[in-house]
């Protein structure tokens, strides 16, 4: 059965210490949860910098970089399922990517795009997957394996009848890259996701699942109203049906990344309400 697990992203205002962010972890265990999937950027010491672009962002990344993540996950009987990385610090800093992942005891590491990148350029994507390939050959002689995090960049068209993401997807050695599909971004894009997950197929090891739709707390001033982020089976995505193809692959895990548009403000209760979906669907469909 796949794995069910939650990005760290989300807990970055509930875990401002080593207790708080032990309580959280216990409190991810014990709705369910099997795993967590870590970020570099949260796991290690940041810059102010950072910190105050990920808090704009609404998704504030704290201070942990200074806590001992293999123990805490350990202690509150969770495991790592994979850890987030940037391109340049895996072509940089390849063996302290590979011995990280290493002790937290997982052999993925997911880059999550590219940051001031153009990805309506067809050579630029090009050598994006060339760089890919190189990654995931290095990291895969240490038996890592490399897989690449989807937003909703990677649908700007680079020709008529193709986008940047299918370019990555014919480009990339499917020995060497593999796909952490978020489903999330494709929909909030116009583009089928369920479509792209099967033209994955086994290529995509992790599923990163969210729920879209409209969160109002009175009357609506307009007829037009926004979507965002929603926790599982509130929003208006046929997750049912990704969940039955994502586990028909086998993906090793299941992971819960929702966006700051949570119920109550509480990423806490936001997982918690999620875990009903996750833990009714999941071990219903394994």
């Amino acid at each position: 059965m796949a794995i069910r697990a939650v990005q760290q992203i989300m807990l970055g205002s509930v875990t401002k210490n080593e207790k708080e962010t032990l309580e959280t972890l216990n409190r991810i265990k014990k709705a369910g949860y099997d795993g967590i999937e870590l970020n570099g950027f949260m796991i290690r010491p940041t810059s102010f910098l950072v910190r105050i672009m990920t808090k704009m962002a609404g998704m504030p990344v704290g201070k942990g970089g200074n806590y001992d993540w293999a123990s805490l996950v350990k202690q509150a009987g969770l495991q790592v399922v994979s850890v987030h990385e940037d391109l340049g610090t895996i072509q940089r800093e390849s063996d302290t990517v590979i011995t990280e992942a290493k002790n937290f005891g997982t052999d993925k590491v997911v880059i999550t795009g590219m940051y001031r990148f153009d990805y309506s350029d067809k050579n630029t994507v090009l050598k994006l997957a060339r760089d890919l390939n190189e990654a995931g050959k290095t990291l895969k002689q240490s038996g890592i394996h490399l897989l690449y995090h989807n937003h909703n960049c990677e649908f700007r068209k680079v020709e008529s009848e193709k986008t940047a993401y299918d370019l990555l997807f014919e480009n990339t050695d499917p020995d060497l890259v593999g796909f952490e599909f978020d489903s999330y971004w494709p929909t909030e894009a116009g583009i089928s996701a369920i479509s792209l997950m099967k033209k994955l197929g086994s290529r995509m090891k992790l599923y990163h699942i969210n729920d879209r739709g409209t969160r109002l707390e009175g009357a609506s001033m307009t007829p037009i109203l926004k979507s965002d982020s929603m926790e599982l089976g509130y929003g208006n995505m046929n997750l049912k049906e990704l969940v039955t193809q994502a586990l028909r692959v086998n993906v090793d895990a299941i992971i819960l990344e929702s966006h700051k548009n949570w119920i109550d403000k509480s990423p806490l209760r936001s997982l918690e309400v999620s875990s009903e979906f996750m833990n009714r669907e999941i071990q219903g469909l394994s």
